[in-house]
């Protein structure tokens, strides 16, 4: 039976505060729509509190800490400056929800008709009503049935609030998750080992990407196992052992820590009563949606972990401006042509649009250019000469359908070929384009001056 204490009218429910949740409430209230928005955790969502933001800080005290000769660590002012960022970043994104048209309940939230939720708020509760419904319940580590989160077995969000620096780790997985952690608590001291059960570490990259990341892994004294299917654990007061297979051979390791890394499942379980507004799910969990984000109810929209594609919080925030437009009544839909992928591993490895093989795998003819690290003097100025920019283009139109990096500042460096693939840029649209001596961003000019010489040739 559903009781509520109180009953409010608004244009717009939006769940969840993430990413996505927080742009498509600010987005709608600037549209000057009455929006609520209901958060059952922390304001910001995991990405600003478990996420995003927190393994970005531990990224670069780890490489400071490398790059300072690994002396004088206190990991304890490291978590704290952690969780001073967090606490801005949350701080920051509540303070963008306050204003005149939005306003934010702390509960969880539960739909009971196509047109209505009960907002639990511990003891109390809210009826709120809605013209539409913006679903942005965001994810959670999968737990494997074999290595239940709990003791020494940790997923991202327990490893990144450990109060020590593991002595050793196990780390079940290595995707861009895994590989982050792992590498970040190795340039910490810790002894990692890192179970991949495909042929290669950040499976989805092409291998010549993830190349310089497993040397770099390598002398961080990080053991890399492909092939690699964990089958059982066996914990210890002070340690727990890992019982896997590596191409069918069995292996053990021990350490301090597991860090289980296999990817997100979507929250559409639970309390959430998709079916009670008649939202349909598809496998995974996942909800189908359309180009504009709408699910099979067209009022009500969903984004970002909870549909298609990689759980990324940079495409939750385009998906909910989209919807937002949706449903205002303009017209927009999503073009997922030039979203990045970003692994913020050292050196860095990012791509944007096709890679050469998925290219040619449609048919499509290219040409490619490619620029070194290794003679740029600003990556020598910075003693990291370990990479490269590639960039894909159609051979006959010499415009840009792709481009992937592995080095210092990809992350900074794919926002430029982003762009480029946005806007149907060519070739010589990025060689003639004036970029400053010395930065890391001649490399992909000399990328794309590369690319038009082979095909002029």
């Amino acid at each position: 039976m559903n009781i509520a204490n109180e009953t409010k009218e608004f244009d717009v429910l939006v769940i969840g505060s993430g990413p996505g949740g927080y742009t498509a409430a600010k987005r709608a209230a600037e549209a000057g729509l009455r929006v609520a928005v209901a958060e059952r955790e922390r304001i910001g969502g995991v990405c600003t509190n478990v996420g995003c933001i927190p393994s970005k800080v531990l990224i670069s005290e780890a490489h400071r800490f490398e790059i300072g000769g690994r002396s004088n660590l206190d990991f304890a002012e490291v978590q704290a400056f952690k969780d001073a960022v967090v606490q801005k970043q949350s701080g920051g994104v509540g303070f963008l929800l306050k204003n005149k048209y939005t306003e934010t309940f702390r509960g969880e939230a539960r739909l009971i008709s196509d047109h209505e939720a009960i907002i639990d708020q511990g003891g109390t509760s809210t009826r709120i009503r809605f013209e539409h419904c913006i679903l942005a319940t965001g994810s959670r580590p999968i737990e494997l049935p074999a290595f239940p989160f709990g003791g020494r077995i940790l997923s991202s969000t327990e490893a990144l609030g450990l109060q020590q620096v593991p002595e050793s780790l196990i780390v079940i997985g290595g995707g861009y998750i895994g590989i982050e952690l792992g590498q970040t608590f190795a340039k910490f001291g810790s002894k990692v080992t890192i179970l991949e059960g495909g042929d290669q570490i950040l499976p989805g990259f092409e291998a010549e990407l993830t190349r310089p990341v497993a040397k770099k892994l390598q002398e961080n004294q990080v053991d890399i196992f492909t092939g690699a299917i964990a089958e059982r654990v066996e914990q210890q007061p002070d340690r727990v052992t890992v019982h896997f297979k590596e191409n069918g051979n069995p292996r053990q390791a021990t350490a301090q820590y597991v860090l289980v890394t296999v990817g997100r499942r979507p929250n559409t379980d639970g309390n959430l009563g998709l079916d009670r507004a008649g939202v349909k799910l598809a496998e995974r969990g996942l909800i189908p949606v359309d180009e504009q984000g709408r699910t099979n109810v067209p009022h009500i929209f969903a984004i970002g972990d909870i549909v298609a594609g990689p759980a990324l919080a940079h495409k939750a925030y385009y998906e909910a401006k989209v919807a937002v437009e949706a449903l205002t009544h303009h017209h927009a839909k999503v073009d997922y042509r030039a979203l990045p992928l970003v692994v913020f591993s050292d050196p860095e490895v990012a791509s944007v649009g096709w890679s050469e093989t998925d290219a040619r795998a449609r048919g499509t003819e290219v040409v490619t250019g490619r620029a070194s690290y290794a003679i740029n003097g600003r990556a020598l100025a910075l003693r990291a000469a370990e990479g490269f920019v590639k960039i894909v283009a159609e051979k006959e139109t010499e415009r840009i359908i792709g481009a992937q990096i592995v080095g210092a500042e990809a992350s900074n460096l794919i926002a430029e070929l982003a762009l480029a693939i946005e806007m149907s840029a060519t070739l010589e649209d990025i060689a003639l384009t004036i970029h400053a001596h010395p930065t890391l961003g001649e490399i992909v000019m000399e990328a794309a001056e590369a690319a038009i010489a082979k095909r002029r040739k």
